[in-house]
């Protein structure tokens, strides 16, 4: 099974970086640069898991993992967050949002492939 994964990410190289390492992982990648485009992909095709960037420019990426968790279609999409906040108290606000996991920039690459295969399960490479 190929799982698609949505990228939540508002810097181009950041974005680029990860899903090109997604896309070798073997996954199917969609994008998204801020909040309004990850809605609307959300809405084109439930992903099997979401990394998000935690401050997407102006925005809150954490308003999506919020949204997800109280929406019955999208509750149980896991969703790990990328981010450059690696503070504890930064960290237990991106899980109080609904995250199942937290990465911190820059991506320990061995890291998120746990975590996605702690949230996706045995079939992820």
């Amino acid at each position: 099974m190929i799982h698609r994964l949505l990228v939540v990410e508002d810097n181009p190289l950041n974005c680029e970086l990860l899903c090109d390492w997604l896309d070798t992982e073997g996954f199917a990648v969609d994008a998204a640069s801020n909040l309004e485009e990850a809605f609307a992909a959300n809405a084109k095709a439930k992903p099997h898991a979401i990394l998000l960037d935690v401050q997407l420019g102006t925005e809150d990426g954490l308003t999506l993992a919020s949204w997800i968790r109280n929406e019955p279609r999208y509750r149980s999409v896991p969703v790990i967050a990328v981010t450059a906040h690696a503070m504890l108290t930064d960290q237990h606000r991106v899980m109080q949002a609904g995250c199942n996991a937290c990465v911190s920039k820059a991506i320990d690459f061995a890291l998120l492939k746990d975590h996605l295969h702690s949230v996706l399960g045995d079939s992820v490479a």
